[in-house]
């Protein structure tokens, strides 16, 4: 008997969702490689919480602690609902970014309060006076947190082009003490826009709900988009809605792939 999971999807952005408390590091990187594992961009499994109706326990595929994920706590809510380790639609999940509440819509979806963005840049962190306007590699960029940090770059080149040769540096560039993850962004409307992302941790994935999020902060704080906005990443697209009480909601889709054991 091998350990129990599910395969879960949100837009592409792909998660391992074990059934017991066991996830670790090295368990992450094992189950997560794409050539002698499962493949996933992270895995994460319930836990118990003393301050919400459940805790996660989140890593990204190369190992490193998660604190946030758009796209997984939105299959993480449907899974959990699924198995009836929660008996109802609206329910608060602990993270190291928060306290994090989805909402079950009757069409499936997920509706997610995602919190108020973090600006202030020993917060992010990020080592700029002005993180909603400052140089990266050649780059104007934006700074925001959504739980884990952000570097958005709103710009006229090809985006998916960018996220594939600059994210890599820009990741890793020392302006940000921990890391970030790393946006591209077009704008098609001012209620549409296209984005791809380097994550953190992961590299290239097809979507990243908290970079669609940090995203659309981004873009209204520059005055480039509407508060509401559909964001279109590889894998689909989300409705992120930056609402006048400062908290970002995100609606998108989570669907369970396959379940197995794994030896």
């Amino acid at each position: 008997m091998g350990i129990k999971f599910e395969k879960w999807q949100g837009l592409g952005n792909d998660f391992i969702i074990l059934f017991d408390d066991i996830a670790t590091s090295d368990l992450a990187i094992k189950m997560c490689d794409r050539n002698f594992g499962i493949g996933a961009d992270g895995l994460f499994c319930p836990t118990e919480s003393a301050c919400a109706d459940i805790g996660w326990k989140f890593f990204n595929s190369d190992g490193s602690i998660a604190q946030m994920c758009g796209n997984g706590i939105r299959c993480f809510a449907k899974f959990a609902r699924k198995h009836n380790i929660i008996n109802k639609d609206k329910f608060s999940v602990e993270t190291l970014a928060g306290i994090i509440t989805p909402e079950i819509l009757d069409n499936g979806n997920v509706l997610v309060d995602m919190g108020a963005p973090v600006l202030d840049s020993h917060l992010i962190p990020v080592n700029t006076e002005n993180p909603l306007d400052f140089e990266i590699q050649g780059y104007r960029a934006t700074a925001v947190s959504m739980g884990n940090p952000h570097c958005v770059i709103y710009t006229d080149e090809d985006s998916e082009t960018l996220a594939k040769t600059k994210g890599k540096d820009i990741e890793i560039d020392p302006m940000f003490p921990q890391k970030t993850n790393v946006e591209f962004v077009n704008v098609i409307s001012p209620q549409r826009i296209k984005m791809n992302v380097w994550e953190r941790g992961c590299g290239i994935t097809l979507a990243c709900g908290t970079g669609a999020c940090a995203s659309v902060v981004a873009g209204v704080k520059k005055g480039l988009i509407n508060s509401t906005c559909d964001v279109v990443l590889p894998g689909g697209i989300l409705n992120i809605d930056f609402r006048p009480d400062n908290h970002v909601y995100m609606q998108g889709s989570a669907k369970c792939v396959f379940s197995g054991d794994f030896e």
